[in-house]
Formats: C-alpha cells, sequence, structure tokens
C-alpha cells in the first residue's frame, strides 16, 4: 500500500497535481455535474420531444465533455403539466421519452463511460393522474386520504395559503366529490403530498431504492424545502406572504431527511442534494453537515438569483458567492451554478450574448463555475453559448406556469407588455429550447416539429460548428474540465477573493498544500485590470479564453485568465 501511494504521489507531483492531506475526499465532491433537460436534448423518433434514446445516441458527445455525472430532469410518467415535476407513476417512464428497457441501456452506456446518474425526485408533490391522489379523492375514508393535505368545506374557508403558479394565486382547490379543498403550492394539477403520514414517506423510500436498485447514483430532491408542513394549517408569520419561502423549512423536515438517509442514502453510495438551501446558514448547515447525516451538499439560489432582469453589480455577485464559500470553508459543502432549467440562459443572463462578445463571456462564466470551491453543475447547452431564444409573442412560451402567471396579471390588469419583456428576458422557457447540434434542419434536434421554437441563431451556434474550432466555447469546456480534474486545488483548495470593490473584474486565488491558482474574470466589455498584488513575470498561464491570454493581468473584454503561482 505504501508503495502504491508513493507512486501515486510520484505521478501527482509529476503532473502539478495538488495530492491533499487530511482532506475528506468523495467522488461527488470533485465530480462536475452536466444537468441534462431530456425533453430539449435530442429527439430520436421525429415526434418532436427529445428522448432516452436521443440521449443514448449523444453519449459519446457527453463523454466528450470531460464530465463525471449527468442530472437527467424528471422522466416519469406525467401528464405534462409542468413538463414532467408532476408525476403520474414514480416507477414508469413517460411515454414521450421511451421505455424502461431504453432507461437501462442509458444507465449501462453512462456506467460503461464512468458517468454516473442522478435522478429528479419530485415528492413535495404528485400529479393530480397518480393513483394515489385519484384514491384520495374518491372518499373521506380512502386509506389515501392521509397522502394529501385536505381542508373540508363545512369549515368554511381554508386558512389562506398562497402559490405563485395558480392562475388566482390561491394554494387551495375545491374538490367536489368529497366537498373539501386540497392544498397546492405549485400548480392545481399538482396536490402537495403529507410528509407528517409514515406510510407515504415509507412509499417515496421505497421508490428511491427501486430507481437506486436500477443503477442510479444520486438523487436531487425537488423542491424538498418546502415539504414540511403543520396539518393544522395555523396563520402564516407576518412578512412572509406573498412567497413560497412562507412554506420552508417547517418543523419535521430533518427528522424526515435523517429517516431518509437511514432507509436509502446509507445503504447506496449515492450522491444526495435538496433543491434550495433553506433561509439562512444555519438551515444550510443543518442539511448538509456531515455529522448531521442527512445530505451531502447545499443547492443554494442565492448567488444564482442575483443576476435579472435589469441587470446587476460584480460587486454583489462577489459578495454573495464569497459570503457563502466562507461559511462553508471548515464543514458542508456547497453546490457552484449559474444556470439551470428554471433560468434564462446564463451568457445572456449573466453575460453579454452580443456577437462579438457571447463566445468570450460564455468561456468567461465556464471558468467562474469550474475554478471555485464546490461541485459545479453545469446545464446543457451552456457548453455551446446558447443563448436566450428571443420570445416576444405569449403563444412562444410552453411554461404552463408562465402562461398561469400571464393569466393572473391579465385578469388583475396588469402590464402586460411589461410582462412580456421581463419574460423575453428571464423565462426559464430560454432554457428549455432545443440543444442546437447542426446548422440543418431544426438545428439537428428532430426531423419533426419541435415542442418548443428553436432559438433561431442555431445556424451560427451549433455543437457541429463548434467542434471545428479548437477556441470554441464548447472545446474550451473540455479544457476547463480537464484543468479542474488535474488540479485538487480547484476542488478543495482555499478561496480568497482579491479587489472585492472592483466592478469590472472578478479575482481571486484558490490555494492548496504549498500550490496556488489565480483567477482573473473581466466582466465588462471593456479592458480592465484587478489590484492582485500578483509579480505576473513569475506566473504561468493555466488557460485562458482568447486564443493568447494575458500574460501581465491587464485583460480585454471579458478576458478569463487561470495562473498558476506554484513557486
Amino acid at each position: 500500500m505504501r508503495k502504491i501511494l508513493l507512486v501515486l504521489a510520484m505521478i501527482a507531483a509529476a503532473w502539478g497535481v495538488a495530492y491533499p492531506k487530511d482532506i475528506d475526499r468523495k467522488w461527488w465532491k470533485e465530480a462536475v455535474v452536466y444537468q441534462l433537460y431530456p425533453r430539449s436534448f435530442k429527439d430520436s423518433n421525429g415526434d418532436g420531444v427529445g428522448d432516452l434514446r436521443g440521449i443514448i445516441q449523444k453519449l459519446d458527445y457527453i463523454k466528450s465533455l470531460g464530465v463525471d455525472v449527468v442530472w437527467l430532469n424528471p422522466i416519469y410518467e406525467s401528464p405534462n403539466d409542468d413538463n414532467g415535476y408532476d408525476v403520474s407513476d414514480y416507477r414508469a417512464i413517460m411515454k414521450d421519452f421511451g421505455t424502461m428497457r431504453d432507461f437501462d441501456e442509458l444507465v449501462k452506456g453512462l456506467h460503461a463511460r464512468r458517468i454516473k446518474l442522478v435522478m429528479d425526485i419530485v415528492v413535495n408533490h404528485s400529479s393530480d393522474e397518480h393513483e394515489w391522489f385519484k384514491q384520495a379523492r374518491s372518499s373521506r375514508t380512502s386509506p389515501y386520504r392521509d397522502y394529501y393535505y385536505w381542508w373540508p368545506a363545512e369549515k368554511g374557508t381554508p386558512p389562506a395559503r398562497w402559490s405563485l403558479f395558480d392562475p388566482k394565486h390561491d394554494a387551495w382547490m375545491y374538490d367536489a366529490p368529497t366537498d373539501s379543498y386540497y392544498l397546492h403550492i405549485f400548480s392545481r394539477k399538482q396536490p402537495d403530498l403529507n410528509w407528517s403520514n409514515p406510510k407515504l414517506r415509507q412509499e417515496v423510500y421505497s421508490i428511491m431504492r427501486f430507481w437506486a436498485d436500477k443503477g442510479a447514483d444520486g438523487f436531487r430532491l425537488d423542491a424538498f424545502q418546502f415539504v414540511a408542513k403543520d396539518p393544522k394549517f395555523p396563520p402564516l408569520a407576518e412578512g412572509l406572504e406573498p412567497s413560497l419561502m412562507g412554506y420552508s423549512m417547517g418543523a419535521g423536515i430533518h427528522d424526515y431527511l435523517k429517516e431518509m438517509n437511514r432507509e436509502v442514502f446509507s445503504k447506496y453510495d449515492v450522491m444526495s442534494v435538496a433543491e434550495g438551501a433553506g433561509r439562512n446558514f444555519q438551515d444550510a448547515h443543518d442539511l448538509v453537515d456531515a455529522d448531521r447525516q442527512e445530505l451531502n451538499m447545499a443547492y443554494a439560489f442565492e448567488g444564482v438569483d442575483v443576476a435579472r432582469y435589469g441587470g446587476y453589480k460584480l460587486s454583489t455577485m462577489k459578495e454573495v458567492f464569497s459570503r457563502w464559500d466562507r461559511e462553508f470553508a471548515d464543514r458542508g459543502w456547497l453546490s457552484i451554478f449559474l444556470a439551470n432549467h428554471d433560468k434564462a440562459r446564463m451568457v445572456s443572463l449573466w453575460g453579454n450574448d452580443k456577437p462579438e462578445f457571447r463566445a468570450y463571456s460564455s468561456k468567461l462564466l465556464s471558468t467562474f463555475i469550474l475554478t471555485m470551491r464546490g461541485t459545479p453543475y453545469y446545464y446543457n447547452g451552456d457548453e455551446l453559448g446558447m443563448t436566450n431564444a428571443g420570445f416576444g409573442r405569449i403563444e412562444d412560451f410552453r411554461d404552463k406556469p408562465l402562461l398561469y402567471i400571464y393569466e393572473y396579471e391579465k385578469n388583475s390588469g396588469g402590464d402586460l407588455g411589461k410582462f412580456l419583456e421581463r419574460a423575453k428576458f428571464e423565462a426559464r422557457d430560454n432554457a428549455r429550447t432545443p440543444f442546437q447540434w447542426t446548422a440543418g434542419a431544426q438545428a439537428g434536434f428532430t426531423t419533426g416539429n419541435p415542442w418548443i421554437k428553436i432559438a433561431p441563431n442555431y445556424r451560427e451556434i451549433n455543437a457541429a460548428k463548434e467542434e471545428k474550432d479548437p477556441n470554441s466555447p464548447l472545446n474550451y469546456f473540455r479544457r476547463l474540465t480537464r484543468l479542474r480534474r488535474d488540479n485538487l486545488v480547484l476542488v478543495y483548495g482555499k478561496y480568497k477573493l482579491l479587489d472585492p470593490p472592483n466592478e469590472a473584474v472578478y479575482a481571486y486565488t484558490r490555494e492548496l498544500d504549498g500550490k496556488k491558482m489565480l483567477v482573473l474574470l473581466n466582466f465588462s466589455d471593456q479592458p480592465a485590470t484587478a489590484a492582485t498584488g500578483v509579480d505576473f513575470a513569475k506566473a504561468k498561464i493555466a488557460l485562458g479564453n482568447y486564443a493568447a491570454p494575458s500574460k501581465d493581468g491587464k485583460l480585454r473584454p471579458y478576458e478569463a485568465v487561470v495562473y498558476d503561482l506554484q513557486k
């Protein structure tokens, strides 16, 4: 064993890899997670909807990216009120996506390429077409009645509960068969599951074990911070309405997670993460600190929520990400991301999608995600620098929650023009347009009519074109994943922010076991520098997003450079 460790240390030294001492190394800390939206990735049968066989066709492409984990958005049977986040059968594959045999082949193909699979588990709510709910609404004495939350009509109007995803913003829906109201903090077709019922919890754990036994390597728990609710429905605290945070981190949630850990996570070598990190740092630590035996990592939204319609200040971005890093420097673990299926396209939201700056700012943002401490989550298509689609009419959008909000604004006399202008920039449908594979018909995504419009710039931005360009965002992303894999300092190293007030350049160092790297990111469309105190004559360029990276720290527009400062 000593000889093996010595050989590993020699290899690490030869390749310039920091071989850390006394660090709790975990595969899920060192992994790069690639979030894959199946409906929009690749259609194999011409029906206009991406599917599992389409993903199977592109496994070698995914492998070429250098990612370690694929996070798959929901593929379960669903009536698709919320793009699969309304599950009607947790043990079946949605017909749009294929069959269980396709799933098994996908898992086998991923594992053969040493890529793990994380499943999206949606258990704050089910579909109203799930058999549990059908039984629950059939009779007040149904054994499934307590799988959901009900308020009998004879008790009067239910206590006020708010839903952004309802046309009336009301989280209660009257159900005539049993003269009762049921709770839905999301869509009316997504009734909330009653986690205070131990039978319901055991059903969920059984479902999770089913997928783990089929090869799933981890679980992302959708909307899980909202699962714990008081069945007596007391008035919500002042100041929390209208907001989903009024339902966040209710009493009992940690008991549920500890039980889930005992029943599922402890029995498999799986990765676990919940959507959201609670209301504050204490909530986040209670979710993910190792001694809590609940989850592996926090997926906090404060950082990604900095960028929004109207722009953002770089100093705010620095402050938020640095504060979260500082809080988790010694215990707990974070996710690092700038985009997902619920956000607009990364380069449009955070960077500059004008033709002259799009590729550079796309690569700059990728550099940030892959050089920060925490597990990087990277959304499919961002490696190409895909942009917002430019939807300007309500008919262009497919996201039902957005359509519900539009209906609410229309009925309440809101400014629909302003609503659409904001949706054009922020709407999550921007991230859900089909993957741009080629400059050919339908961007090579399908031979049929796509379920949602393809972004009109697919002839300029597509994987086939970027494969041929060594300086493309695609090939740069591949170099980034290799850089992170070869330098554990970028995984575990200490993070230090430099020149905090600088509104143009985000500068920081990563340091571990004598190895130090400097990251400079110019977030502006003008030349810029940062006060780093670094002697660039002694710095070695590890990677840059320009063909000839800056050697002296003087950055061109949207330039990103990673320097090796090891003596």
